[in-house]
């Protein structure tokens, strides 16, 4: 840069995105799974209300909402396990079939469903077999994911003496094993420690670079923005956003940027119409630019001012945030707010 300007910016991005957006350009684009106006009611409540969309092959697809939003009864729809009152699926180009699909599909409840007395490698393999694999072919994903999640020693224990944390990783490796096509995750960290849960996302990447496509529903946002590509958030059985992560926080920001500098800002600095001030420390601001102004205003008018900008970034409204404006004042709105 020319001496005459101080300044130097550093525009970050960070890898996780990169990774996602990377994933996204490169992947077969054909739609695996489409919704169409699907609806289920329970004694005259509504718990799926008129919800579409579709999953595109080999993404990582966010179904998002509070405890009760009508998450569960969508995917058990999904699955087979309910039957819709209205609406269809369509499931790798075909009318969804429950009894024909079911080896395409790799289901993880949030209820987890183990059998506590039953041998680990005995009950895999049995599910896996029941998946349609034959004893051969399930051995040999069995030996797999066993030694890369390393459980080589378990196949002789029971679930009952396994803990919640352990349990999990089997009941992942019970749903991935015959390599469906679309895997369904309800809540799957929940009760992992940190290095498993690192473990479980490294292989949701994996399974999804591989060609396979991943459904995770949660209430936790900040997850759901580390891992996902595309989002669908629903409230009280309802759709009420979706598209991708990327273009969902662009269409909710709200022109505020976090600016670093070499030096300290002094009330002076901060006394000017362009923006308003949302918080501010001895060398760092916060602020919303007012409608009418660029940034580059912003940034001129530091320089104009003396200051040596060591960085300027765009601040993006989390999926978290974007909620509790969707429904700012509902008892929902009181699950997200910290």
């Amino acid at each position: 840069m020319d001496k005459k300007y101080p300044t130097t910016y550093h525009f970050l991005i960070k890898v996780s995105d990169f990774q996602r957006n990377f994933r996204v350009l490169t992947t077969d684009m054909e739609q695996i799974l489409k919704i169409n106006g699907l609806k289920k009611n329970f004694s005259g409540q509504k718990a799926v209300d008129d919800i579409s969309f579709s999953i595109n092959q080999g993404s990582v697809f966010g179904l998002l909402g509070p405890n009760g939003a009508g998450k569960t009864t969508l995917l058990r729809m999904i699955t087979g396990i309910f039957l819709p009152d209205e609406g269809n699926i369509t499931l790798n180009g075909n009318p969804f079939e429950p009894l024909r699909d079911n080896g395409l599909i790799g289901y993880m409840p949030e209820e987890r469903g183990l059998y506590k007395k039953m041998k680990i490698g005995e009950q895999v393999l049995y599910l896996a077999q029941l998946k349609g694999l034959s004893k051969k072919e399930a051995m040999e994903n069995i030996k797999s994911w066993f030694i890369k999640f390393q459980m080589e020693s378990w196949w002789n224990k029971k679930v009952e003496d396994l803990s919640k944390g352990m349990s999990q990783k089997l009941q992942f490796v019970t749903t991935v094993v015959h390599n469906p096509k679309l895997i369904i995750l309800d809540e799957p960290f929940s009760g992992l420690d940190p290095v498993n849960a690192n473990l479980i996302k490294d292989e949701i990447f994996n399974l999804a670079k591989a060609g396979a496509t991943i459904i995770f529903s949660t209430h936790r946002m900040e997850q759901v923005e580390e891992i996902c590509d595309q989002i669908v958030l629903v409230n009280k059985g309802q759709k009420i956003l979706d598209g991708t992560v990327t273009q969902v926080k662009q269409d909710f920001k709200e022109n505020i940027f976090e600016i670093g500098f070499d030096q300290p800002v002094l009330p002076e600095h901060t006394a000017i119409h362009l923006f308003n001030l949302k918080s501010a420390a001895s060398n760092q601001l916060k602020i919303q630019i007012n409608e009418g102004f660029t940034n580059n205003d912003v940034i001129q008018y530091f320089i104009n001012k003396g200051l040596n900008i060591r960085s300027f970034h765009e601040v993006l409204p989390s999926l978290n945030d974007i909620f509790i404006r969707l429904v700012q004042g509902t008892p929902e709105a009181r699950q997200f707010q910290h």
